[in-house]
């Protein structure tokens, strides 16, 4: 029988060791299990060793209780599904996707939380090739006889959190719509990262979007029909080169500028690239 406290203090120091000294009294006895202990008469025991030792009786015997600590596992807001025969078609895949959805929803609604980000991962029947552009990545399986499988993995972020089911199925339906695989798809899982809602105050003039999920939606099908490469914000280069660009994603949270407010932007140190400066176009009037 042993008993640990996590306590600190001089109290909890001073019980602990008169807990181990009626445990070694007690194996002096040929006391070391529970049922030896619940077998010894409770006011022999207490004229002998104390009250410590009848609550350890108490406890031994069932009649004395404390409270547990609850301990809540970490949320894992992921669904995921394995197709028995293989599909071809979208309409299972969307019908499944709905489904997680609703669930995901619901359990988000449940504790008060928005999803902020989705990540749609699809599971093909054969081994890839070695390619990791446009969304495809090559995995190892458990399995010996398919050592390999290839998925389709896709980040959406939201640039308003929501739980909204019919606008985050568009949102994946959108991008579907004109997805295209050369092999049968055999699993599908979908996870959500959660987020609190916001609650943001703008200033006088500023203002958030009118229908964030309409301009999330139409980029969709931007990148559906020329691509994700195409599509984002143009970030200018740091180099010699004149003009030279490239385009990011979007991003939907606000940079906040790292210096604070009153200090001249202009009077870091950071040194940067020179641009071209390109002379304004002459005016003549006829």
């Amino acid at each position: 029988m042993e008993r640990s406290n996590s306590s600190s203090g001089p109290a909890a120091k001073n019980r602990e060791a008169e807990i181990r000294h009626i445990l070694t009294i007690l194996h002096k006895w040929g006391i070391h299990t529970l049922g030896q202990l619940a077998a010894l008469d409770k006011e022999q025991l207490a004229a002998r060793l104390g009250p410590e030792a009848i609550h350890m009786w108490e406890r031994a015997t069932g009649q004395s209780s404390r409270v547990l600590k609850l301990v809540r596992p970490p949320e894992s807001f992921r669904e995921s599904f394995e197709f028995e025969n293989e599909i071809e078609t979208a309409e299972p895949l969307l019908f499944m996707l709905h489904r997680f959805l609703e669930h995901l929803a619901l359990r988000l609604d449940a504790i008060y939380l928005v999803a902020k980000e989705l990540t749609l991962v699809i599971t093909f029947a054969n081994p890839p090739p070695d390619r990791t552009q446009d969304g495809f990545l090559r995995r190892r399986n458990g399995s010996d006889a398919t050592p390999h499988k290839q998925i389709y993995e896709r980040v959406f972020k939201i640039p308003q959190p929501t739980n909204d089911v019919d606008l985050l199925f568009r949102m994946l339906q959108t991008h579907l719509e004109n997805f295209k695989s050369e092999y049968a798809i055999v699993a599908v899982a979908l996870s959500a990262q959660p987020i609190k809602p916001a609650r943001e105050q703008f200033g006088l003039f500023e203002t958030t979007l009118r229908n964030p999920h309409k301009l999330l939606e139409t980029l969709a099908r931007f990148v559906a029909l020329l691509g994700a490469d195409r599509v984002g914000t143009p970030v200018l280069e740091e180099t010699h080169r004149p003009d030279t660009f490239r385009i990011d994603p979007f991003s939907w949270c606000a940079v906040e500028s790292p210096l604070p407010s009153g200090q001249n932007p202009h009077s870091g140190s950071d040194s940067h690239a020179l641009r071209t400066a390109h002379p304004a176009a002459a005016l003549r009037r006829f």
